[in-house]
């Protein structure tokens, strides 16, 4: 084994002197593979021996000018940037196969080559023909997008050095190969190469680049994880296929607010933006029904309302099901020891099943109450008000505990016509909240007031 050489785990990046069949950072099976150094580089020893450049310091208090930025027209793709595209950056962008990332880079491609910046589209998974027929059906054939096919990173970096774009887009980083790396593309050494070689020439070079990443069964962009602590901004592109509705999200952005998200529709002619997002996830509620609860909850900056559906039935089984879509499965474990050590409330012997509408993802602990209502709601068969929303964090002890940014919950919410909420006591309500709010202290209450004495 050459020197230096080492084994790095492909799931979580863990390195290792020597191959073993169990990665011991993750504990996954057949997962190590072979790493050479990319080059030897002086020693440690010869480094203390010899006298760098001094660094150039300077304090807290300097003022620079914030970096430019080019809109690209579409306010959704935007918001998620952080204000639009800044140059000399490198993005990430990750998702499901078919969900349609490609499709959503070709527009913006497009957009920001209308204008004015000049574009290059470099295809590694599909034929530059493929790629045309895409633009065709999109509507986007007259757009001043370069195009090309290609996997050797060489031959890329050299053709973006001559052609000096403004921004280019690499389809995708798990199909491009370098040639100073003896592994196959897609191999956690060659993804770390490419990415660092990307990254380090959009720098040098104050060119924009963005790299599509195929993402693992857990939703997580496939390869070493080194990979998005180099990048500038990680998005991520969700969705069910069932639903027209994509989410692309901020999860890391150097230069804006993480976690913001875009909500576009999947239509015939490509991805259109979604301005109101709360109205299009609640646009297919109609009379009031058992297990249905809207939760006004916050995505970065802005608010979203969307509707928890719960169904709760006597399970055939000895051991009840737990089945969650677009929420944390173990948080809804958690809600249910709660009901029923807090509230007297048992769901021993049914199945449960929790859904967001609309292939909406929910992650932040405000969902808490409107969680706990829809199960009460669908195991007593008693509907809430069509009017209302619910937001709240549940503690162990049954406590209510209060929300960030409640007041712009409630304005999002007043603004599409309820007029009443649940929220937890101690909330800061502001001077704007106009809607009639029912305040609690505990679940226990909060079961009591609504669902009636039990």
């Amino acid at each position: 084994m050459a020197k230096g050489t080492r084994f790095v785990c492909a799931k979580c990046g863990t390195a290792h002197s020597k191959w073993q069949g169990q990665c011991e950072g993750c504990g996954a099976w057949d997962t190590l593979a072979e790493e050479k150094p990319l080059s030897s580089g002086p020693s440690s020893k010869s480094l203390g021996n010899r006298r760098g450049k001094a660094l150039h310091l300077t304090d807290l208090a300097t003022q620079e000018a914030p970096p430019p930025r080019t809109l690209s027209g579409v306010a959704e793709l935007d918001r998620v940037l952080g204000g639009g595209l800044v140059e000399a950056s490198a993005l990430l962008v990750g998702g499901d196969p078919g969900i349609g990332k490609s499709t959503l880079l070709l527009q913006a491609a497009a957009r920001f080559a209308r204008n004015g910046l000049k574009v290059i589209y470099v295809s590694g998974e599909e034929a530059s023909a493929q790629v045309q027929m895409r633009a065709q059906r999109l509507g986007l054939t007259q757009s001043p997008v370069h195009l090309a096919a290609e996997t050797n990173l060489r031959d890329i970096l050299t053709t973006l050095e001559e052609e000096k774009p403004d921004l280019a887009i690499i389809d995708s980083i798990q199909t491009m190969w370098a040639d100073n790396v003896e592994a196959a593309p897609g191999s956690v050494s060659q993804v770390r190469a490419a990415a660092h070689e990307l990254t380090s020439f959009a720098k040098r070079k104050g060119i924009a680049i963005v790299m599509v990443g195929h993402v693992t069964k857990d939703g997580q962009i496939a390869g070493p994880r080194v990979v998005e602590h180099m990048v500038d901004t990680v998005l991520y592109f969700e969705g069910e296929r069932g639903h027209q509705f994509r989410i692309l999200r901020a999860v890391k952005n150097r230069f804006g607010p993480a976690d913001e998200i875009g909500v576009f529709e999947m239509t015939g002619k490509g991805l259109a933006e979604v301005k109101n997002p709360s109205a299009l996830f609640l646009s297919e509620r109609g009379q009031p029904s058992p297990g249905s609860v809207v939760f006004a909850g916050i995505e970065g900056t802005r608010p979203v309302l969307c509707e928890f559906q719960a169904l709760v039935a006597p399970s055939p089984h000895s051991q009840p099901r737990r089945t969650v879509v677009g929420w944390d499965g173990g948080r809804l474990a958690m809600i249910l020891a709660v009901l029923e050590a807090r509230c007297g409330v048992p769901f021993t012997g049914l199945d449960v099943y929790l859904n967001v509408a609309g292939g909406m993802r929910i992650s932040e602990p405000a969902a808490d109450l409107a969680v706990a209502a829809a199960l009460i709601s669908a195991r007593e068969d008693a509907a809430l008000p069509k009017d209302c929303v619910v937001f709240g964090e549940i503690s162990l002890s049954g406590a209510l505990r209060p929300v960030g940014q409640t007041e712009n919950r409630l304005k999002e919410a007043q603004k599409l016509g309820f007029t009443s909420a649940i929220a937890p006591a101690q909330s800061k309500l502001g001077a704007g909240a106009a809607l009639e709010i029912k305040q609690m202290a505990d679940l226990a209450e909060f079961v009591t007031q609504v669902f009636g004495e039990r």
